[in-house]
């Protein structure tokens, strides 16, 4: 069969988009390795499904595959091109459009300078919310990484992330460190990894090492969670600018009980259709 998709991005963090509120189609994980892939397949860092609501409160279902096919809970960078696809489809005339996950509600709003706003609800640090092995919840967790204690936070945006500090993201151990972490034993679902390099209490520059993709150009998430654990130890203040290799996003969170809200674009790169095999 032929199935339509977009390819889309957000500050790099790519995707391809398919539409199953008007089309029909069950994809394997088999299927799904085989799209991501970037010489064989369309390539793409998430596949982004579209899917009729399961609740009627809801506009939406949002589903999240990584490109080794394993679903995850949530993307941030995704939500926002998903708001944007279902608008350039037709799909909703709403401005404020909310949508189901396996991480929970989210309501994606679009703003007139063609930004879109995510309302990522709030951040979660009790352990077992990642799920993370400890023994408590505190601002910052120590992890034994092949004979090296590195000190984490760990947060829950919908998805797990352990961020860990760093004095220059251009020289931090991402591509040795961001497998031992995602893989460590305390983290049973595994984990992304955030390398956070604080520029000034309003201002971070991020690297993020994902859970079943490797390092993206931009991770929505992993920025609000590096921005959460960084005003929950003090360092930085709502708003905040995250300038990760792709582009900004910014992020703010005003106070404890308030909703953590995520700015950034959302482009359409090209549409086409493959044939599943």
């Amino acid at each position: 069969m032929l199935l339509h998709f977009t390819k889309m991005h957000g500050l790099g963090n790519d995707f391809m988009v398919i539409d199953l509120v008007t089309q029909r189609a069950r994809l394997r994980d088999d299927q799904i390795r085989r799209l991501a892939d970037r010489r064989f397949g369309v390539g793409f860092d998430q596949l982004l499904l579209v899917e009729p609501p399961r609740s009627p409160d809801m506009d939406f279902r949002y589903r999240i595959y990584n490109a080794d096919g394993s679903e995850v809970e949530n993307c941030g960078n995704g939500a926002r091109c998903f708001a944007r696809f279902v608008h350039d489809q037709r799909l909703t005339h709403k401005e404020e459009i909310h949508v189901e996950t396996a991480g929970g509600p989210l309501m994606l709003k679009m703003n007139g300078d063609g930004q879109v706003t995510v309302d990522m609800g709030l951040p979660r640090f009790e352990p077992a919310s990642l799920p993370f092995d400890a023994d408590e919840d505190r601002p910052l967790h120590r992890l034994d990484v092949q004979g090296e204690t590195l000190e984490i936070g760990a947060v829950s945006m919908g998805n797990p992330h352990a961020v860990l500090r760093v004095d220059d993201v251009d020289t931090a151990p991402v591509a040795r460190l961001g497998p031992l972490i995602e893989h460590h034993p305390r983290f049973p679902q595994r984990v992304n990894v955030g390398f956070m390099q604080v520029v000034t209490t309003h201002e971070i520059r991020l690297r993020v090492f994902e859970r079943g993709s490797g390092e993206t150009l931009a991770c929505g998430t992993g920025a609000c969670a590096a921005v959460a654990s960084g005003i929950r130890q003090g360092f930085l203040e709502s708003p905040v600018t995250v300038r990760l290799r792709g582009g900004d996003l910014q992020i703010e969170w005003p106070h404890a009980e308030a909703p953590l809200l995520m700015t950034g674009p959302a482009e359409r790169v090209f549409e086409g259709r493959i044939a599943l095999a």
